[in-house]
């Protein structure tokens, strides 16, 4: 054992853990690529397919929530296509990714519907909705059986030129901050850096959402531009670093999964053959476990051991404001067309028979 191991934090400790599991998934990478596979073959006749795909998240985070699909992806093509990754604003602004991947500047997404400014009426729904999950499987499940996949299809199929792929769970959503939360009161005039949906609704409670480029976040809270984040969970908040820089983290979720998409410019995607649509299909699959597995277990550890920030809770009474206070919320995004009425049902019939079906469901 080294000294450099032995004088690891608590959260370092687990962070390496979790960095030995990405290499042991079945999502294997490029490395577990290159002991399985040889040279790739280049089929002589055309060239590879290029395509670049820009995410949401930075470096540090993408090497999670996408790198690994990419690099997976990349290898079982053999020499047939090739996906250059590229992280946030790398080469469009993010508020842009929607309009970049319309007109051909970019062939894939990988991001939230508000945060990419999808002109779709269900976009409110992407990132963090509040309170529409509990845990990270309850989006996928209501993707697959309450109708949200044929949804999502809908509307996306009314936009031209962008195909929509699929979407999966990320972490939930819970806020850091330089100094505690343990009021409502005390959410009043802070400023933090969040995703649309979730900011909106926050703000009734006094909070500011502020918004930065990904990779000003940790310098902002440092210079007091900002005073935290309600963007992520503890996996994030520890693995990108701004754990380092926020002091206190507030328990009470506002939801329990991020909803994040892939989406592809329709005419790149119909240029790519069957097998590699199927291939691509198959790792962004891949890649919703890894995630799952990734953001599950790393917010357990990390709120129980990790040292780096002092847990705080708004009392239960006042948060059972907070919950009443969302259906409200959801009512008057019902009403702001037939659609999102369809998604607002949706949510209320899950939440119905998750309730009722009980443990281990809620």
């Amino acid at each position: 054992m080294t000294k450099d191991t032995k004088n690891q934090s608590p959260s370092e400790k687990i962070l390496q853990s979790r960095r030995q599991f990405m290499r042991r998934a079945g999502l294997g990478g490029a490395a577990a690529a290159g002991a399985t596979l040889s040279a790739p073959f280049v089929n002589a006749q055309s060239a590879p397919i290029k395509w670049r795909l820009q995410t949401y998240s930075g470096a540090p985070l993408g090497a999670h929530v996408i790198k690994p699909q990419i690099e997976a992806f990349n290898a079982a093509a053999n020499g047939e296509m090739e996906i250059e990754l590229y992280y946030a604003d790398q080469l469009v602004p993010t508020s842009e990714l929607f309009r970049a991947l319309q007109n051909g500047t970019i062939d894939a997404v990988q991001s939230d519907d508000a945060t990419m400014a999808s002109p779709v009426d269900i976009s409110v729904f992407g990132g963090y909705f509040p309170f529409n999950t509990r845990f990270s499987l309850d989006l996928p499940a209501l993707f697959a059986y309450y109708g949200l996949n044929e949804i999502w299809e809908e509307a996306y199929g009314e936009v031209d030129n962008v195909k929509w792929l699929s979407a999966g769970a990320w972490d939930p959503l819970h806020i850091f901050t330089k100094d505690p939360i343990r009021s409502l009161a005390d959410m009043k005039g802070k400023r933090v850096f969040g995703v649309p949906t979730a900011g909106k609704f926050l703000s009734r409670y006094g909070l500011i959402p502020v918004t930065v480029p990904w990779d000003d976040v940790e310098v902002a809270l440092q210079t007091g531009e900002l005073d935290g984040v309600a963007w992520c969970g503890f996996t994030e908040a520890y693995e990108v670093g701004w754990a380092d820089v926020c002091n206190y983290a507030l328990t009470n979720s506002v939801t329990g999964a991020w909803c994040g998409s892939y989406f592809a410019n329709q005419k790149s995607w119909d240029a790519v053959p069957a097998h590699l649509q199927q291939l691509f299909m198959s790792t962004i699959d891949q890649s919703h476990y890894y995630r799952n597995v990734w953001y599950w277990g790393g917010e357990a550890k990390l709120r129980v051991e990790g040292e780096k920030m002092e847990l705080t809770s708004i009392p239960s009474e006042e948060w059972a404001q907070v919950v009443a206070d969302s259906s409200e919320f959801w009512d008057d995004i019902a009403s702001s067309s037939p659609r999102s009425a369809q998604v607002v049902q949706a949510f209320k019939d899950y939440a119905a028979v998750m309730e009722k079906a009980g443990y281990p469901y809620r």
